[in-house]
């Protein structure tokens, strides 16, 4: 009797509303439907890159269907905005949280320390975050996204050749070399170019830029006027890339004056590559970034799948092999 007593609480329990989606028993943690998570789109409500973030944290959870709630966060890029909405997150207590990883380990160390404690599966997209991967993969800590510097090195290599650099010549690279983690992608574009014996000149992106890139215009004129010998440019930013066909123009450019590499295809930037202002892309299939880390966290609560490490950086796009993925890309579903 009293067996069937204890049985009857618990299903009272579990039916009330405003308790916690999972709970700590002698055999871990137990999760009721449907598993609620916070996920991280990264930039402003329909930014290019972040909407296909989105798009793919959208169809994984249209998938899943009633297993899953999902609440999506808009930060504007801004790593202190990432910063106080984990935090925000964490407090909710839902099952899972999906971060980007702009701000860093060191910022965001004691929240996910405090998430995992609670028993909240925390995973990574778009920037890595390595020491808190390692410490907690078991729990579902994984990562989706490109590798940072291998991705900035190989864009930076490509382009010094496809544009025919040779030492002494003059390039400008635009990043965000203050973010301690996200910065890799930057420092591994200059390092491919400083090693080709070329003139890099650095602007870090403004956080006014990084939220508008718009705002970057008169940045970029007063560069070109200054230094009319530059002969590349490369944008660490899917809208500063976006928005390369606008700079140039404004400086007075045509397509063929400078060769323009960035990251990130967006349907402005596929209008750059058909009009010739933007030269090379690199591609980091933003739409897996979305999808993928909701499947974590649902494969870790219901089947324990430790934190899966994905590489989504796939290469390079320019004209001559961007039609098979344009339709995509317009539609919101590549990037």
């Amino acid at each position: 009797m009293l067996k069937r007593v204890a049985i009857f609480g618990l299903m009272m329990l579990l039916a009330l509303p405003g308790l916690a989606a999972h709970r700590k028993t002698a055999m871990g943690w137990v999760y009721t439907e449907p598993l609620e998570i916070y996920f991280f789109c990264g930039g402003p409500p329909g930014g290019t890159f972040a909407t296909v973030v989105y798009n793919g944290a959208r169809a994984a959870a249209e998938i899943l269907g009633d297993r899953v709630k999902v609440h999506y966060v808009w930060s504007d890029w801004n790593p202190q905005k990432m910063v106080a909405q984990f935090q925000e997150a964490v407090a909710a207590n839902p099952d899972g949280i999906c971060i980007m990883g702009h701000p860093g380990v060191e910022a965001l160390a004691p929240f996910v320390e405090e998430a995992e404690a609670k028993g909240i599966i925390v995973t990574s997209q778009n920037v890595t975050l390595p020491e808190l991967e390692e410490k907690f993969r078991a729990y579902g800590f994984g990562y989706v996204g490109q590798e940072l510097y291998a991705s900035g090195y190989m864009l930076g290599k490509a382009a010094a050749e496809r544009a025919g650099l040779k030492p002494g010549d003059r390039a400008m690279v635009w990043g965000l070399l203050r973010l301690p983690t996200r910065g890799l992608r930057t420092r591994g574009a200059v390092d491919a170019l400083e090693e080709k014996g070329i003139v890099v000149d650095y602007i870090e992106i403004t956080p006014e830029v990084d939220a508008d890139a718009s705002l970057g215009i008169p940045i970029f004129v007063g560069y070109i006027q200054k230094h009319p010998d530059c002969r590349l440019v490369i944008t660490d930013h899917g809208q500063l890339t976006a928005t390369l066909p606008t700079y140039l123009r404004e400086a007075g450019l045509g397509p063929d004056d400078i060769f323009a590499a960035g990251f990130d295809l967006a349907p402005p930037t596929l209008e750059g590559i058909d009009s010739g202002y933007v030269d090379l892309v690199h591609s980091q299939q933003p739409f897996l970034q979305g999808f993928l880390p909701i499947f974590q966290v649902y494969l870790t609560a219901l089947y324990k799948i430790a934190g899966l490490h994905i590489d989504t950086g796939i290469g390079l796009i320019d004209k001559t092999n961007v039609g098979p993925i344009r339709e995509l890309v317009e539609k919101g579903l590549a990037g």
